[in-house]
């Protein structure tokens, strides 16, 4: 079996492109490497007691942190700083931004959730990892600042996510189709398992947290109303993980829809723009999808905020529009 390997596929793809100057493959390839470690560690988690469970923590978003939360955390950040091609970093476990000191002549930015889902660590369900990527708009041997940040997500230069399951896979775009890497164990690599995925535009399966139905707009009532319909045995299937990175990679391979609405408990929505919602919004746009607010696209919306929140329908074309309309 001819293999191609993450490295590889970054370096052809790099070559077809004239204007390309390899600081971005470079970052990617970090990324990769970071992912590598934090799977090495996920796969120790029900042994070692260092890094399973609570660290009696809690986060900028209210949320309990778990040990791997932050050692995800600090694995991304410090292969991030080494890369030199990232004069800075936003993550969703950090308050404010890092600024690199000694990277000001670095040309990007990255945001990432480390580790989506950690609350599925305990019970050995599928997590993972989620990356945004910008071209800086601040003077290049200055220090990044937030304008860099704050930057709707059609800007961005490259978005993926890792997820952490029976296998891992990278899946990434530069917004030229989408590519997946599924990691060879014996080898150590991520090699080309999954190329120019392309979700199907129509299915029958929806992806929520149904237990917040009461607290849902009469749209979102009327679609999961519809969803469960039986007549003529139409019903849809329901697939929830409590996994962003787990539910949108199985609607993205096999099709379907994930809806994060607002509730009563969360009225702007739950999920992150900058860190959960850009990356995977750009991810499925060019996988041929789409994602939405239900007011306007994911990817259009102006963050004012690093931790700005929304509510988002992403997934088959077909079935985001039937929600909206």
């Amino acid at each position: 079996m001819n293999l191609i390997t993450l490295d590889e596929f970054i370096a052809r793809t790099e070559h077809d492109l004239p204007d390309a100057t390899g600081e971005l493959s470079g970052l990617l390839r970090d990324i990769g490497l970071a992912s590598k470690i934090v799977n090495r560690d996920l796969s120790k988690a029900g042994l070692v007691d260092a890094i399973l469970g609570e660290a009696n923590e809690i986060n900028v978003q209210g949320e309990d942190v778990k040990k791997l939360d932050i050692i995800a955390n600090n694995v991304l950040k410090k292969c991030l700083q080494n890369s030199g091609e990232c004069c800075g970093i936003a993550s969703e476990e950090e308050p404010d931004f890092v600024a690199f000191e000694n990277r000001k002549n670095a040309k990007y930015v990255v945001l990432f959730d480390p580790l989506d889902g950690s609350s599925n660590i305990d019970v050995i369900a599928p997590v993972g990892t989620i990356f945004s990527v910008f071209k800086r708009v601040s003077p290049i041997g200055e220090l990044c600042t937030i304008d860099d940040f704050l930057q709707p997500g059609y800007k961005q230069a490259a978005a993926g996510y890792v997820i952490y399951g029976s296998s891992t896979m990278l899946v990434y775009t530069t917004g030229d189709g989408v590519n997946g890497f599924t990691l060879e164990p014996s080898i150590g690599e991520f090699c080309l398992s999954h190329p120019a995925i392309k979700t199907p535009e129509m299915a029958k399966t929806y992806s929520m947290n149904q237990g917040n139905y009461n607290s849902f707009s009469d749209k979102v009532k009327n679609f999961v109303d519809y969803c469960q319909d039986n007549t003529d045995k139409k019903a849809f299937s329901l697939r929830y993980i409590g996994s962003m990175v787990a539910d949108f990679h199985r609607d993205l391979l096999k099709g379907g829809i994930y809806i994060y609405p607002s509730t009563k408990d969360a009225p702007k929505g739950k999920l992150r723009l900058m860190y959960e919602c850009n990356p995977m919004a750009f991810i499925q746009e060019q996988a041929g999808g789409k994602a939405t607010n239900g007011k306007e696209r994911i990817l259009d919306i102006i963050p004012t905020e690093l931790h700005q929140r929304t509510t988002v329908y992403i997934g088959s074309t077909k079935l985001v529009d039937m929600l909206e309309e």
